[in-house]
């Protein structure tokens, strides 16, 4: 008995530093745009999947099979680099898809392991449409002790304002009926 007792008391001690061995959490942004048309204009371009002209840190997009899914668009940023981005579910009778990165370009966007979920819905008085931009992630650096540019704080502002950016530029571009 007293052997169990000194072995549950050594595990309480060792536990926290356990804990604290573990490496990064899941990260989670989420961003909303309100844009003054109807839902199906909305979902017309979002709902596109080989067409992200809208986003305005993109210069160019291909997907592979176009709005199917398991299609995987290629999207080259005005800034540099290129990643791929697959398409794991789209619903257009709900006006959601969902989309996963599995290896990003760290320097365009600080984060690994990226999943999304875009919303497209009326709004509240019904004049409008409310589209929601949903990320889990993790940190760019998976190991312990990351650097500034690549740690969760990171992750979650660029995360934050590429989904931003994106809304931004969704609305401008359905707005302006482009």
């Amino acid at each position: 008995m007293a052997a169990r007792i000194i072995s549950i008391i050594m595990a309480l001690i060792l536990m926290p530093s356990l804990a604290s061995a573990h490496g990064p959490s899941r990260q989670k942004a989420s961003e909303t745009v309100e844009i003054n048309a109807t839902p199906d204009k909305v979902w017309a371009v979002l709902g596109n999947y080989a067409d992200m002209s809208w986003h305005p840190r993109i210069a160019m997009t291909d997907a592979t099979k176009g709005s199917e899914v398991g299609s995987v668009r290629t999207l080259g940023f005005k800034a540099g680099g290129m990643m791929e981005e697959e398409l794991s579910k789209i619903d257009p009778a709900k006006m959601s898809l969902a989309t996963f990165i599995g290896h990003t370009d760290v320097n365009v966007l600080p984060a690994t392991n990226y999943s999304s979920n875009v919303t497209v819905k009326p709004s509240a008085d019904g004049t409008k449409t409310e589209v929601t931009w949903r990320a889990a992630f993790y940190r760019g650096y998976p190991n312990n002790d990351p650097p500034a540019e690549l740690n969760d704080e990171a992750a979650i502002k660029g995360v934050s304002a590429y989904l931003r950016e994106g809304l931004d530029g969704l609305k401008a571009k359905v707005e302006a009926g482009v």
